[in-house]
């Protein structure tokens, strides 16, 4: 092949391309091509002809155009203008048409004079329907209307992603004139947009022709490089009549406030949810240290990075110092930490259960001293070495990036018990002023927790004291009866359980165990003043249903509550022993043999109710017998029937022989590791010889 006929080619395949392009206004404005000659006949005459006016070319060619085209009152005209057309004038204008139906047609005109080679003159008329041209005038208007004066940003970029057209609106909104936007891609202009992304959305309308709506995105343009705005995108494929593609145009809508607003409302939505889950998570139990962590947990990642919460030393000893000493610093017992994520920072917090000692210049001291927040929305090296407790922690707190910072004050009833300090690190954004109210709010929340805590643990030290005030002390061995015990107090709360041994004229033993309802000071107290009235009651000799009547008695005078007792008298001599309980569990009688049982004794109402008999029942105990009696406590656990315990017991003590300290160690660290209530074990064997005696009496009394 010649390089001749390759260009050949290429100039027909170019022609082949271009024949192949549509005439976009033209074809819209279907513009009719009409050539009078000199004597005003028609010479040529286009197929928009035959359309615009309804005569073909045979019935139109060779005819004169006034006398076809015109109505008879019009025709005057149409010569003058015919005649001035061909001396070289140009005319445009509206000019009516008969058609080949009889009906008249506003027609648009404009023409021109044309020479051929021989210098003859001819009278070329491009000719469009009025109407059609009214519309494409308004719409062409209207267009421009809205691209030069509507406030939304348009935006026009070809089918390579390279600007068209800017509308003013989009020229202030990147403060870039179009001159210097057209021909460029988008990322050449605005580096600072998200333009991988918003190239990626143009692509897919250009290849899909389905517009994409309300497309977000967030950047920066030279009217405002210091801060993020928010734009609101559409994207639409252009196309002409005939469905070329001609590219993508794009409608912006600048929504930073919008955007903002949205985030306000939904950061102030998350502030409402770490309350509200704050609520729930905080102050599950009376633990000090589990509230703390708690309160740590709670606060991240939603709120900070990393949390630690520490309280004044002297709150962990419930101690009534000063929250600062007196040159101004404090000591610190670190009591929590948590990260969001795994991080070194951790370990320039505090140690958890070490003490601390801050200097007066210290944030924590600081906040503290003054009982008022701290915050420190950018923080420099030098305030690290005033939040760190020393320079390995400030070291270490800078490599991990901490860049803001928040202390609350832990306050509750008027004192200030601690801090609970905030750290980010990750989060890019600093603490703001919405994030120091947040903080506050946890940490008012949780102190109250915490002093609930501290003052619950001062209570059950003050009743665990009163409480072991007035048990009786390990009782010693009587003559005939070998005697052990065990107490525990509950460890959520100490109660009002108690047993007491009680020697009786003529050798005779009283073994007494009884259970205040109720936890704290006031059901120690309860049960130490029946503890002493048991004592009173028991000098007198009485029979166990009549001490029982006793104290019935004398129990409303005591307080609002009720308690439950077992009392018991054995004679080691004879073997005998009388039994009465007033709303208590059973005692279990062991045999030498192995052989246990529960005591079938009537139960009686709890001391307190009044009116109600006491029964008793006398059973014979052979040498060597086990009698054992204990609280609730000791068999009554959740989710679980009495019974299970009961059965528990008297299994174990089956088992079980040998001397009764060890039996009473067997028995708790199977059935008890922390009791939710307190437990109280006696344990009773004969061991002195005696006449044998039988029968089992029941004695009513009372």
């Amino acid at each position: 092949m010649t390089t001749h006929d390759r260009v050949d080619q290429e100039d027909e395949a170019g022609i082949g391309s271009m024949a192949t392009a549509s005439g976009g206004v033209l074809d819209l404005l279907r513009v009719a091509a009409v050539a009078l000659d000199v004597e005003g006949r028609i010479a040529l005459w286009s197929p928009e002809a035959e359309q615009l006016f309804g005569y073909r070319a045979a019935e139109a060619l060779g005819r004169r155009a006034d006398k076809l085209l015109v109505h008879p009152k019009d025709r005057r005209a149409a010569v003058e203008l015919f005649a001035r057309v061909r001396a070289g004038d140009t005319w445009a204008g509206l000019f009516p048409v008969r058609r080949r139906d009889g009906s008249t047609l506003k027609v648009e005109f404009h023409t021109m004079g044309l020479r051929d080679a021989h210098g003859e003159g001819y009278a070329l008329g491009l000719a469009a329907d009025e109407g059609t041209v009214r519309r494409l005038e308004t719409d062409l208007a209207v267009s421009g209307f809205l691209i030069g004066q509507s406030p939304v940003g348009l935006a026009v970029f070809d089918t390579e992603l390279r600007w068209l057209r800017a509308n003013p609106a989009l020229q202030q909104m990147n403060s870039i004139p179009e001159p210097q936007v057209r021909g460029h891609r988008l990322g050449e202009v605005l580096p600072g947009l998200d333009v991988e992304a918003i190239e990626a959305a143009m692509r897919h309308v250009l290849e899909s022709g389905e517009p994409l709506l309300d497309q977000q995105s967030i950047g920066r343009t030279p009217a405002d490089p210091d801060h993020d705005h928010a734009w609101s995108e559409s994207y639409y494929r252009l196309e002409d009549p005939s469905g070329r593609i001609l590219g993508v145009a794009v409608s912006i809508m600048d929504i930073s406030r919008r955007h903002r607003e949205t985030s306000e409302i939904a950061e102030a939505r998350e502030r409402l949810a770490v309350i509200a889950d704050a609520s729930v998570r905080i102050g599950t139990t009376l633990d000090l240290r589990q509230t703390a962590q708690e309160l740590a947990d709670v606060t991240v990642p939603r709120l900070a990075d990393l949390a630690a919460v520490d309280v004044l030393d002297s709150v962990v000893h419930r101690e009534a110092t000063p929250r600062v000493w007196a040159d101004g610093s404090a000591r610190f017992r670190a009591l929590a930490v948590a990260a969001g994520y795994p991080t070194e920072a951790v370990h320039a917090a505090d140690p958890v259960g070490e003490i601390a000692h801050y200097e007066p210049t210290r944030l924590i001291t600081q906040c503290v001293r003054e009982a008022r927040p701290i915050l420190v929305p950018h923080v420099t090296e030098q305030d690290v070495r005033r939040i760190a407790r020393n320079d390995d922690a400030a070291r270490v707190l800078l490599r991990e990036g901490v860049h803001s910072y928040i202390a609350a004050p832990l306050i509750a009833r008027g004192s200030v018990l601690g801090t609970l300090s905030l750290h980010r690190t990750i989060n890019p954004r600093p603490f703001d002023e919405e994030d120091l109210t947040l903080a506050c709010e946890l940490a008012i929340r949780a102190a109250l927790c915490i002093d609930n805590a501290r003052l619950y643990a001062r209570e059950r030290d003050a009743a665990l004291t009163l409480q072991r005030s007035l048990l009786s002390q390990q009782p010693r061995d009587l003559e005939g009866l070998e005697i052990a015990s065990r107490y525990l107090p509950a460890v959520s709360a100490a109660g009002g359980d108690w047993f007491d041994v009680l020697p009786l004229p003529d050798g005779r033993v009283g073994l007494v165990v009884g259970d205040v309802m109720g936890k704290g000071i006031h059901a120690a107290a309860i049960m130490g003043q029946l503890r002493t009235a048991t004592r009173a009651f028991s000098r007198l000799d009485l029979p166990p249903a009549q001490v029982l009547c006793h104290l019935d008695e004398i129990t409303p005078s005591l307080g609002e509550s009720i308690a439950t007792c077992l009392y018991a008298v054995c004679d080691p001599r004879t073997g005998r022993c009388e039994m009465s309980t007033a709303g208590h569990l059973p005692p279990v009688l062991v045999q030498p043999g192995g052989e246990a049982e529960l005591i079938d004794i009537p139960t009686g109402a709890p001391l307190g109710v009044g009116g109600v008999p006491f029964a008793s029942v006398e059973r014979e105990l052979a040498e060597g017998a086990l009698l054992a009696l204990f609280t609730d406590g000791l068999v009554e656990k959740r989710h679980q029937s009495i019974d299970v315990g009961l059965h528990t017991l008297v299994q174990l003590l089956r088992r079980h022989q040998g001397p009764l300290e060890r039996i009473c160690d067997q028995v708790l660290a199977a059935l008890h590791g922390a009791p939710d209530d307190d437990v109280a074990l006696l344990l009773a064997r004969l061991r002195s010889p005696r006449l044998p005696e039988t029968s089992l009496v029941t004695v009513e009394g009372g």
